[in-house]
């Protein structure tokens, strides 16, 4: 009954929305060796030649394992890095072409809650200054006028008004990352970058702040880019989600296209990797990932999954897959659908 409800949630929110982001042939390119004469001789590919769109409204997950390089997917889409190459429209707008002047109205329209709060987080302003401060950038409030967001962003976010004169240090992991949430919606955002930000809470915390997330999008109408590990609060969360891999998308579905019918074969290790509550259910038609990620400074021919991949053939260490669609909505990068 659960996963009905959310499937039709999620058709809801796909049915006649328009392209906010649109992410084009993105690479970022960290130089890790130079000459003596200054020139990069080596670099590592953290994000290379990724593409995927978000819709207006809608909330995008992005998963993988630890250096896919999804969250400097995230932080590229809204210019804290530099990119090497491609392009990030945002409602019809390049915003890689932009310089930081350019960048400013922009800055108000996205928006972004980290993985760890307190390193997000001032510890010498207390917490009227922390919600405070994207006001005083972007918008044009006086004193009372922002003392009036605060206390009642602090109400959205299950907190109280008088938490606004306590510094970080005097709340916990769940309740800092609740003052990040507020912090990011006190300038009114359309978009809002969630990068990792539940993997630092504890179990019972994430399903609430989660919760709190999806009652916030709905009220204010925003989209997420949403990153995570744990696959089955990304399902929860996501509408439609793109699966990482060393830097390259390998498949992009609905979230229920996903769960239900993985098409490349390191979502479907992922999904088998997930802990079930009944370890006698036979999970004959899923098999477990082997090996370790391969370091992204070594340069891999082909296909950068097959050397962990059983069902690697010789085409895939010659040609490197492109995202084809397979289903309606369905991409996947992999030989086998080709």
């Amino acid at each position: 009954m659960i996963d009905q409800q959310q499937e039709s949630r999620n058709e809801i929110k796909q049915a006649d929305t328009e392209v906010l982001i649109d992410v084009r042939g993105l690479k970022k390119y960290f130089p890790m060796e130079r000459s003596l004469f200054g020139r990069t001789t080596k670099v590592l590919k953290a994000v290379d030649d990724v593409s995927f769109q978000i819709h207006r409204g809608e909330t995008f997950g992005l998963v993988g394992e630890s250096g896919c390089g999804k969250s400097t997917t995230g932080r590229s889409l809204i210019r804290l890095f530099d990119i090497t190459a491609g392009e990030i429209y945002y409602d019809g707008r390049d915003l890689a072409a932009m310089s930081e002047k350019e960048m400013k109205p922009y800055r108000k329209r996205m928006q972004a809650i980290f993985q760890d709060p307190y390193s997000s987080l001032n510890p010498a302003m207390n917490v009227l200054q922390l919600i405070s401060e994207p006001m005083e950038i972007h918008m044009n409030y006086n004193k009372a006028q922002r003392l009036d967001v605060v206390h009642e962003l602090l109400n959205k976010v299950g907190m109280k008004k008088e938490h606004a004169d306590r510094y970080p240090h005097e709340f916990s992991g769940g309740q800092r990352q609740r003052i990040s949430i507020a912090r990011s919606l006190a300038a009114s955002p359309e978009f809002v970058l969630c990068d990792e930000p539940i993997s630092a809470l504890d179990v019972s915390v994430q399903a609430q702040v989660v919760n709190m997330l999806e009652d916030l999008q709905d009220e204010f109408g925003l989209t997420y880019l949403f990153i995570a590990h744990d696959l089955s609060m990304v399902r929860h969360i996501s509408n439609r989600i793109g699966v990482m891999y060393l830097g390259k998308l390998v498949e992009v579905t609905s979230s229920e296209q996903l769960y239900r019918h993985p098409a490349h074969p390191y979502s479907q290790a992922l999904l088998a990797a997930i802990p079930v509550p009944n370890p006698k259910v036979a999970t004959a038609d899923r098999w477990m990932l082997q090996g370790d990620l391969p370091s992204p400074l070594d340069e891999v021919v082909g296909c950068k999954f097959r050397l962990r991949c059983p069902f690697a053939v010789q085409r895939c260490a010659e040609e490197d897959p492109s995202l084809r669609e397979v289903a309606p909505g369905h991409y996947v990068a992999c030989h086998l659908h080709g």
